[in-house]
């Protein structure tokens, strides 16, 4: 089964994480399927603390993939985000 959750990247006591379509066996920062966007929680301007391919994630769950709970509140707020038209 493939799940997309997040990779934790950056420098010791300052995180940063990627979002990945993974395969449930794998290990948190192990081989991914696909990079999904990037999650940075300390971002000074709170714009720029996500960025989503929101077309690919999309993708991904229409093929059976489920977000974590983190990655589901992030491509809510995404959406919220993007207008549509």
């Amino acid at each position: 089964m493939v799940r997309i959750r997040l990779k934790r990247t950056g420098r010791k006591n300052k995180p940063s994480y990627r979002v990945a379509a993974v395969d449930v066996r794998s290990t948190r920062d192990g081989r991914v399927l696909e990079e999904l966007g990037f999650y940075d929680p300390a971002h000074k301007v709170p714009a720029m603390r996500y960025g989503l391919k929101l077309d690919r994630i999309e993708h991904w769950m229409k093929v059976g993939a489920q977000p974590s709970d983190t990655v589901r509140e992030l491509v809510k707020r995404a959406r919220k985000a993007v207008p549509t038209g």
